[in-house]
C-alpha cells in the first residue's frame, strides 16, 4: 500500500467535521479537513446566526478533545427547561395553558456529576474555539478546497478536489452537509421532506435576569423558543410558515419588534435586539446508509433533523464520537480503518438512534404545529402526565443531556 497523504480525509470543516478531526487526534490518528469555505469565514458573524443547545455529553466530548476551556466563558448553563403549549396568538396575549412541563438540573445532578441539563453556545463561538484548537494541534486544513470525486480501490480511497489536487487515505469522511457532493457520489440516497416552516432565529438581550431558565411555547405556527445566552441575552427560535418568516425578514425593525413582543411576552421586562436576524428552511433528511466502501457519513450528511428538540448538531457530535473510537480501535489492532467490516461497526452503533430520534422529531412537529382542539388536549394531558412522574422527567432528563445508551468514550469524557 502506498503512502496516503492521512489516515483520514475529512470534507466539511464544520461543527461535526472539526469535532471528528481533534477526537481524530487526540487518538494519535492523522486527520485531514477540507472545506470550500475559507476557514476564517466560518468565523464571522453574519456567517451563522443560529446558537446550539449542547448536551453535557457532547460538552464532555469537547472538553477531552482539548475544546472545552476556549468554550467555557461562551456557555451559558441550563437550569431548567420550561415546556408549555401556548394558545394563539402568543405567550403574551393568550396565556400560557394549565399544561406543562418542567425540567430541573437538580433532580439529575446525582447522576449527571452536577452538570446542567445542555449548554447553550452560539455557533460562531463554537467554530471559532474548534478552528484555533485545530490550528494548535496542527491538523491539516485545505480551505478553500472543495471535493469533487472519490475514487476507491482496494488500496485506499483517492479524494479530488475542484482545484485539481487530488488526496489518498484509507477513509475519507464526508461532514458536508445535506447536499454534499461525495453521498451523492457513493449513489446513497436520502429520504426527506420539507415542513413548509422557516426558523426565524434572532438573539435578544433582555431586562430581568434569565437565571438559565429555556422555554419553549409550542403555537400553531410551530415551537417559539426562548434560550438562555450569556450576558443575560437569549436566542429566539420562532418557527412560522415559510412566507411569514420572509414576511418577517423582510419587516421594519419596529414591526419585527411589536410581533416578537406578542409572542414573547413581559416577564422578562424590555427586550432589545442584539443583532441580526436569520431565516432558515426547516426540512427532514435521512441518508439511505451511513457508509459506503471506504466512505462515512456524519452530521448532516447523515441526518438533517427539525430544531424542535435542539438535538440536530448533539446527534452529529455523537457520530463523530463514535467513528473516532471505532476507527482508533481499528489502528490499534492493525486493521484497515477504511474496510467495510470497519465501518459497519461504526454505522450499527449510530444507525438507530439516528433514525428513531429523527422520526420522534418528526412525531413532534405533527403533533405539535397545529391548533387541532383533540391533539391540543391530548398533547398537553401527556405533558401533565410526565411532569407528574418523577422517574419518566429523569429520563428525558438523561435522554436529552446524552446520558442514555452505549456511548462512545468521549461522550463520557474518557479519552481515547
Amino acid at each position: 500500500m502506498r503512502d496516503h497523504d492521512a489516515d483520514v480525509i475529512i470534507a466539511g470543516a464544520g461543527m461535526a467535521g472539526t469535532t471528528l478531526a481533534l477526537a481524530l487526534a487526540s487518538a494519535g490518528v492523522k486527520a485531514l479537513l477540507v472545506d470550500p469555505q475559507p476557514f476564517d469565514a466560518q468565523l464571522a458573524e453574519s456567517f451563522d446566526g443560529r446558537s446550539s443547545a449542547i448536551a453535557y455529553s457532547s460538552f464532555r466530548q469537547w472538553r477531552a478533545i482539548g475544546v472545552g476551556a476556549a468554550l467555557a466563558p461562551h456557555a451559558q448553563r441550563i437550569e431548567q427547561i420550561l415546556v408549555t403549549d401556548g394558545k394563539t396568538p402568543g405567550p403574551s396575549t393568550g396565556g400560557p395553558s394549565p399544561f406543562f412541563l418542567r425540567f430541573d438540573s437538580g433532580e439529575i445532578a446525582d447522576r449527571s456529576e452536577g452538570e446542567p441539563l445542555g449548554y447553550l453556545i452560539e455557533n460562531r463561538q463554537i467554530r471559532a474555539a474548534l478552528a484555533r484548537t485545530v490550528l494548535d494541534k496542527g491538523v491539516t486544513v485545505l480551505a478553500p478546497a472543495a471535493a469533487k470525486a472519490l475514487e476507491v480501490t482496494p488500496a485506499g480511497a483517492t479524494l479530488t478536489l475542484t482545484d485539481g489536487r487530488a488526496l489518498s487515505a484509507p477513509l475519507v469522511v464526508s461532514a458536508e452537509g445535506r447536499n454534499g457532493v461525495l453521498r451523492k457520489a457513493a449513489g446513497i440516497g436520502d429520504i426527506g421532506w420539507s415542513y413548509g416552516q422557516s426558523g426565524v432565529v434572532a438573539t435578544v438581550r433582555m431586562e430581568h435576569p434569565h437565571q438559565g431558565v429555556a422555554h419553549e411555547y409550542f403555537l400553531p405556527s410551530g415551537p417559539f423558543a426562548i434560550l438562555p445566552l450569556t450576558d443575560n441575552r437569549a436566542s429566539l427560535v420562532w418557527t412560522e410558515s415559510t412566507d411569514r418568516a420572509e414576511a418577517l425578514r423582510n419587516a421594519a425593525p419596529e414591526a419585527f419588534h411589536a410581533h416578537l413582543m406578542r409572542r414573547f411576552g413581559e416577564f422578562l421586562g424590555a427586550v432589545e435586539m442584539a443583532g441580526p436576524t436569520f431565516v432558515y428552511p426547516l426540512s427532514l433528511s435521512l441518508a439511505e446508509r451511513l457508509v459506503a466502501p471506504r466512505l462515512a457519513l456524519i452530521g448532516d450528511a447523515a441526518h438533517g433533523v427539525h430544531p424542535i428538540a435542539g438535538q440536530g448538531l448533539n446527534l452529529g457530535l455523537k457520530d463523530a464520537a463514535a467513528l473516532a473510537e471505532v476507527v482508533a480501535e481499528a489502528l490499534r489492532n492493525g486493521e484497515d480503518i477504511g474496510a467495510e467490516a470497519t465501518l459497519e461497526r461504526y454505522a450499527r452503533w449510530r444507525r438507530f438512534d439516528n433514525v428513531s430520534n429523527a422520526l420522534a422529531f418528526d412525531g413532534f412537529v405533527r403533533l405539535f404545529s397545529n391548533n387541532n382542539p383533540l391533539l391540543r388536549l391530548a398533547r398537553g394531558v401527556g405533558m401533565a402526565a410526565v411532569n407528574r412522574i418523577a422517574p419518566a422527567r429523569r429520563f428525558f432528563m438523561h435522554e436529552a443531556g446524552g446520558g442514555v445508551g452505549d456511548l462512545p468514550k468521549l461522550l463520557r469524557g474518557v479519552a481515547l
